[in-house]
């Protein structure tokens, strides 16, 4: 088949879809189908081919509710004139599926979308966006779902959608067949029987780090050297933060005046959004910094430590960790759960996306006690959260059952070979349907 991806971001931009599609991508490869990606231009990518799988990108950013920027005409007629056989749209809220909404109907491939969680379904700034969302899903021939009960396979059930399946996400055998490096704690200056706590996510607020220090200081572990290992990598600009020329026209052929007024508001909402940024992370730098602080000025032997490890130690810190533990306040179906389960580690998370599921499925985790505010935050009750994190420490039996479980699940169903395989068997039943 020729299978067309559309992703607001790919390699080499991090993160949790980034990832999915790449795997999934590279893996239908070498099944031999053609795959091409279609993504945001981004300055730090020299390449057009990247194992196999063909990269096309457009300066293009932003969504219908915000506005988008960039020739999104270009990009739609590109679609439109590409004899694919299929094409799959990764999350809502971004252009790749927004520019293309006014022209489904003219797409000959067939469609499916994944609709990836539906983060601003409860915010009033998106309210229309999600009105007009039923008529969208509506155009599709096929929705794809990592959560089995979450708000967007809610949404859609809601309003008659049928056509559906749920696949999971995972990790990589390849990544986490590895040996164990019996030099890793070492390294660190952990001792063999020092604990060893993981978690991993962007330096943000969102990703719960503040609350999880806030947690650890004060958990007793009874004076047993500890160690927090924070892996966050720090912010860095994707296309949408880089002001270019091109992604600062407007869609169409405008006035020489609408040119200039769209830019300069483009441009003041862009500083705008900075300032709001640095303001945001100075805040959360100084609060999250103080707590680490406290910590460390405790004498309870608790340590934290805040890296962006390269990936193959951070394969050899999940395979090396006692417990992982995760307090993020916005996810869908994180990716850091599965490879935690992969690596062999149990975790402890927060009942945030669809953890709950991704403990049952692996039978590696345990969510700890966590507020949902009325748009779907969530944030860990850090004094019970802390009290649950003791309680799994001085279960060893429990922890190595955890782990040995989540292991084997992991083995027998979430890696990026049989998930590939469960794309493959839906794309194909999709592409027979008459």
């Amino acid at each position: 088949m020729r299978i067309l991806f559309c992703c607001e971001f790919y390699a080499p931009s991090v993160g949790g879809i980034q990832e999915v599609m790449r795997h999934i991508a590279e893996r239908l490869v070498l099944r031999g189908h053609q795959v091409t990606v279609a993504t945001s231009r981004l300055a730090d990518r020299s390449y057009r081919m990247l194992n196999g799988v063909t990269i096309k990108d457009f300066p293009i950013s932003g969504n219908s509710a915000v506005g988008m920027r960039g020739n999104v005409a270009e990009y739609q007629q590109w679609v439109l004139s590409e004899a694919f056989d299929l094409v799959m749209l990764n999350m809502a809220q971004q252009w790749t599926l927004d520019a293309l909404i006014p022209v489904l109907k003219d797409i000959r491939s067939r469609k499916i979308l994944i609709p990836c969680g539906f983060s601003c379904l409860y915010e009033p700034s998106y309210d229309k966006y999600y009105r007009a969302m039923p008529e969208v899903l509506r155009q599709f021939d096929h929705l794809i779902f990592h959560a089995s009960d979450y708000r967007d396979i809610r949404f859609a059930k809601q309003h008659g959608m049928a056509n559906m399946s749920v696949i999971p996400n995972g990790a990589s055998q390849r990544e986490f067949s590895v040996c164990k490096d019996t030099t890793f704690r070492q390294r660190f200056g952990i001792a063999p029987d020092d604990l060893l706590f993981l978690t991993v996510g962007a330096f943000t607020a969102a990703k719960g780090h503040g609350d999880l220090a806030r947690a650890y200081l004060s958990a007793d572990f009874q004076g047993r050297p500890s160690l927090l290992l924070i892996n966050a990598n720090a912010y860095r600009p994707e296309a949408h933060d880089v002001p270019s020329q091109s992604s600062l026209q407007p869609a169409g052929v405008p006035s020489l005046r609408e040119r200039i007024g769209e830019m300069l508001t483009h441009i003041r909402r862009m500083i705008a959004r900075a300032f709001e940024r640095v303001d945001a992370a100075m805040h959360f730098n100084r609060e999250f910094f103080s707590i680490v602080e406290a910590i460390h000025r405790q004498g309870s032997k608790k340590r934290v430590l805040v890296v962006d490890l390269p990936r193959p130690e951070l394969v050899q810190a999940y395979m090396h960790a006692d417990l992982f533990v995760f307090a993020s306040q916005i996810e869908y179906s994180p990716l850091v759960l599965f490879e935690s389960a992969a690596a062999g580690t149990p975790f402890l998370s927060a009942q945030v996306g669809n953890a709950d599921e991704v403990a049952q499925w692996t039978g590696a985790g345990v969510i700890g006690p966590s507020i949902i505010d009325d748009k779907a935050y969530t944030r860990i009750d850090s004094v019970r959260f802390a009290e649950r994190w003791v309680q799994l420490v001085q279960d060893r039996g429990r922890l190595h059952h955890m782990g040995s479980e989540g292991k084997r699940n992991w083995a027998a169903r979430f890696t990026w070979e049989k998930i590939a395989q469960e794309y493959e068997q839906v794309f194909q039943q999709v592409c027979r349907a008459t």
